[in-house]
């Protein structure tokens, strides 16, 4: 498995954006967004100039993309989390091997700063993983919209 982390800092392609984008829109099944939406956050994450930055890392089993993660930092250190992880998947024929915690693990690796926030479904299989590494339910998230 081969492991490449992108920062704002590395001359992403558009091409290489779409790969991902394409990934994890295929990949997050229920818990997925709109293409537009990845894409969105994908930018996010490796502009820095108009925006905080992030990362984005991506697995790779020659030319197949088993698993990805986004992650955008929020600019409210000291009080809020500092990183929220947004998006990970991994490929669906990779599931059970190990693959999300690797890709957990290689994200704290890598990350600035000392939190990591995650919103999971309550029914999302992941949640247990993401426990087992050390996160834990804070609050309870509440959300008005505008109708």
């Amino acid at each position: 498995m081969e492991y490449t982390f992108y920062t704002p800092k590395d001359n992403v392609s558009e091409e290489t954006k779409k790969e991902v984008a394409d990934f994890l829109y295929d990949h997050l099944d229920e818990f997925g967004d709109k293409h537009e939406y990845i894409m969105n956050c994908i930018n996010f994450a490796l502009d820095d100039e108009k925006k905080f930055g992030g990362s984005v890392l991506v697995a790779k089993d020659g030319d197949t993309v088993t698993g990805a993660v986004i992650m955008n930092k929020t600019g409210m250190a000291g009080y809020i989390p500092e990183n929220i992880l947004v998006y990970i998947a991994v490929h669906r024929d990779y599931r059970g091997k190990g693959l999300g915690k690797d890709l957990m693990l290689k994200t704290f690796e890598n990350s600035e700063g000392n939190e990591i926030k995650l919103h999971v479904e309550p029914e999302n299989p992941a949640r247990f993983l993401y426990e087992k590494l050390g996160f834990t339910s804070k609050y309870l998230e509440m959300r008005w919209k505008r109708q």
